[in-house]
């Protein structure tokens, strides 16, 4: 080898190593929570709070629909403040899920978005950082209460599984669109 190619070796490796290593970074995906969206996700304005009336019609409605599918279920309505207006649970319904019921409702009505969306944002998302939001669930059930277009309330079930108190809190919250 002589002294010529060594010295152009030494000068074109450091140059190689730049654009190798420029062009790792290139590839790298961009982080999707940079992602700066034009509208506010899930900006629902505030209405006239639930009554206690509407809530236990709702409450009603997906107890006859647990009843018929065989399932117990915890079912609480709350206010737009995410206050508890309305609570029934179902004979022989799991005693822990008392207070996910109740979770989930308050959850849905403060972040004013349905509770799937924090088990999306876990379970397929990949955004374990949400689990870290004070007063979310990461667990579906929670559905808001949409009237005329605005938050009314929410409405949380809790006693089977994701998907079957999922299913019966839809019949409540359908009462409301």
């Amino acid at each position: 080898m002589t002294l010529k190619s060594i010295l152009a070796a030494i000068v074109l490796c450091p140059a190689l190593l730049v654009s190798v290593d420029s062009f790792a970074e290139d590839a790298k995906p961009a982080n999707p929570l940079d992602n700066v969206p034009e509208k506010m996700n899930f900006d629902i304005p505030y209405g006239t709070p639930i009554s206690l009336e509407r809530a236990t019609a709702a409450i009603a409605a997906v107890v006859a629909e647990a009843k018929k599918r065989g399932w117990k279920m915890n079912v609480a309505v709350v206010d737009s403040g995410a206050n508890l207006v309305a609570f029934q649970r179902m004979d022989g319904a799991q005693l822990a899920s008392i207070q996910i019921s109740e979770h989930k409702a308050r959850a849905s009505a403060t972040f004013r978005r349905e509770t799937k969306v924090f088990e999306n944002a876990i379970q397929v998302n990949n955004m374990p950082y949400v689990a870290t939001l004070d007063g979310a669930i990461g667990s579906r059930g929670g559905i808001p209460l949409v009237e005329d277009g605005k938050l009314i309330g929410a409405i949380g079930c809790s006693g089977g599984t994701g998907s079957q108190d999922e299913v019966v809190c839809k019949v409540g919250a359908a009462m409301f669109k």
